[in-house]
């Protein structure tokens, strides 16, 4: 399984969705699966936000642009090819004031990119590209902003992600939010990761499960 592993945590060692989703790959590798990481850090190689050449660029057919204008998209396509090649993703972050870090947003302008992750169809819809592969985003949260909880109306991360990532094809993403980790007293943030490092300990088996059956029908079809 090739999983595009992405993280956005201006923390290095301190920070908690970096080892969250440390452990998340290391769950998959203790269920068996043969696990191929290619992995970006935002914070280390962030993507170019957008620009008027690069807002322009894209909305040209791919047969009227300039070699500048290739140039300028050359960094995106590549990001693209790397999405495309995925078998999986996963994406980890904190919480930024109730969004996604700047260098995730930029990620995700750089990789919503028309003719390559969507596609226009005939009749008018969008038609994702990115509906094969499985998408995992670990968050964390300094508040708790579960459902029935003072802050829970203000998560504008969730949303954001979704309407995001169903545009290129990702249509059951799962998330696992480990919260509160900041705005609480130590037992509460000692029961968030707990909490989140089951769920994702339930997701990697759950993958692992389905990685199997895919590999046994691959090797049925080629017997």
């Amino acid at each position: 399984m090739k999983i595009f592993h992405v993280d956005s945590s201006a923390k290095r060692e301190r920070s908690n969705s970096r080892a969250l989703s440390r452990g998340f790959i290391e769950n998959l590798r203790a269920e068996g699966v043969n696990v191929e990481i290619d992995y970006l850090d935002v914070t280390v190689d962030t993507p170019a936000h957008v620009t008027e050449a690069f807002a322009i660029a894209t909305y040209h057919a791919e047969h009227e642009r300039t070699d500048a204008m290739r140039a300028t998209l050359a960094p995106s396509d590549a990001l693209c090819k790397r999405l495309l090649e995925a078998d999986a993703f996963v994406f980890a972050m904190p919480m930024y004031n109730w969004s996604m870090p700047s260098a995730f947003k930029a990620f995700v302008d750089n990789i919503t990119r028309t003719g390559i992750t969507y596609k226009n169809a005939e009749d008018g819809t969008i038609v994702g590209q990115l509906s094969r592969q499985k998408a995992l985003f670990i968050t964390t949260r300094g508040a708790d902003l579960r459902p029935g909880t003072v802050f829970s109306s203000m998560d504008a991360l969730t949303p954001a992600l979704k309407a995001a990532f169903s545009f290129v094809g990702v249509n059951e993403p799962r998330f696992v939010d480990a919260q509160p980790l900041q705005f609480s007293d130590q037992e509460a943030r000692t029961e968030a990761l707990r909490r989140a490092k089951a769920e994702l300990a339930g997701v990697a088996a759950e993958w692992a499960a389905l990685e199997k059956m895919r590999v046994g029908s691959a090797e049925v079809e080629t017997a």
